[in-house]
């Protein structure tokens, strides 16, 4: 048995929370990539008050950028976990770390895709 799963109720939800906030901290502060991102999100998100028409549209928008930024947490989660076990040249790390970062491209391309198609709604 696992002996970090013990916790349970409330307390799993407190513990859970500060995991996740130094996940946070730990990817903003070591990931320029993600500290672009976060800006972006925070440049994008208040541009989707106004960009979107009603609730789906906005729904759309800020799921795009929150997307971007869930699939970048997962792609430095990945590359960290190949990192700690070997700084070594190997195949299969190249092609864990590729797909990581294919997968972040994918979500950014989508996201373009989401919010352009907003703005010709808006403005076409």
């Amino acid at each position: 048995m696992n002996p970090h799963k013990g916790r349970t109720g409330f307390d799993r939800i407190i513990h859970a929370l500060h995991h996740s906030a130094h996940g946070l901290r730990a990817a903003f502060t070591g990931e320029s990539a993600f500290r672009q991102e976060v800006l972006l999100a925070f440049v994008l998100a208040p541009l989707a008050l106004w960009v979107a028409g009603d609730w789906k549209e906005l729904a759309l928008l800020m799921g795009s950028l929150l997307l971007v930024l869930i699939v970048e947490l997962l792609n430095s989660g990945i590359e960290a976990a190949i990192d700690r076990i070997s700084y070594e040249q190997h195949e299969l790390s190249k092609r864990a770390k590729d797909m990581g970062s294919a997968a972040v491209l994918i979500a950014l391309v989508l996201c373009g895709l989401v919010w352009c198609l907003a703005l010709w709604e808006r403005f076409a």
